[in-house]
């Protein structure tokens, strides 16, 4: 499901630095209520202060508090655009374009147990697909996996949601491993009733696979690289059996029946 894109100067509220690879960004519209948006879609934020960097940054929408008139960003420190955006402060002024994509599927009946699985940034934009879970009366079950206990940051925010599950590859938090060995996938009647899942393709694709041999719905969020966020310039073109089709426009969202993955 699409909405309406907007070109927006955004107000930044706060941008704290969580620890030396993530900082999360707070922005809000100083003169207008934010567009509607819905979970798994994204913005593309101008770095204006970077003159080795001429593209937007496509950035996963972490969270929306429609109250207090916010937009939240988890952004992963990687590169120049990044660290920039990282920079911000309180009152600076950020071009925005939002939203875009579509979104996850919410669910349509009530006591449905949904399982929400991420590895590394992949986490973003599960947390506002959590919260809408929430408000809908359900009780969402939260898989987090990353390289160590810092690369999850707002791990206590998801433990506001339901029941987190943590794996780590150094065995610094939770069970030592790969997200996808964790022992509630192994666990004999979970009865979940759909699954979403963002993170790394190997990731998701063994996610995948296990919600296809146990007959569950599952939309993954996929994380090409994309350039311009619009459908022109064809960075994050993928392979379905639709055919070749935009990640940016099409996506970032898709259910694992549309994509030509060997699961």
């Amino acid at each position: 499901m699409k909405t309406k894109k907007h070109v927006l100067d955004l107000r930044v509220v706060s941008c704290r630095l969580l620890n030396e690879r993530y900082a999360l960004l707070r922005l809000t519209d100083p003169v207008a209520p934010l567009p509607p948006m819905l979970p798994g879609q994204f913005a593309q934020l101008r770095v204006d202060g970077s003159p080795g960097t001429f593209l937007r940054r496509p950035i996963s929408i972490h969270y929306v508090d429609s109250e207090a008139n916010e937009v939240s960003f988890l952004v992963q420190i990687v590169g120049e655009g990044t660290r920039w955006l990282s920079t911000l402060r309180e009152g600076n002024t950020l071009n925005a374009i939002l939203p875009l994509g579509n979104g996850f599927s919410l669910p349509c009946e009530s006591g449905e147990r949904p399982l929400l699985v991420g590895g590394g940034a992949g986490v973003a934009p599960l947390l506002f697909l959590g919260s809408r879970l929430r408000e809908m009366g359900l009780e969402p079950v939260c898989l987090l996996g990353a390289r160590s206990a810092g690369d999850l940051p707002v791990l206590s925010v998801f433990e506001k949601l339901g029941t987190v599950s943590v794996t780590t590859e150094d065995g610094s938090l939770g069970e030592r491993g790969f997200v996808t060995k964790h022992s509630i996938l192994s666990a004999e009647g979970q009865p979940f009733s759909r699954v979403y899942c963002c993170g790394p393709k190997p990731m998701m694709v063994a996610v995948a696979r296990y919600a296809r041999g146990r007959g569950i719905p599952c939309e993954v969020s996929l994380e090409n690289k994309m350039a311009c966020g619009l459908g022109a310039c064809l960075c994050c073109v993928e392979d379905t059996k639709r055919g070749n089709v935009c990640v940016c426009t099409e996506g970032p969202v898709f259910n694992i029946d549309e994509l030509k993955w060997q699961i």
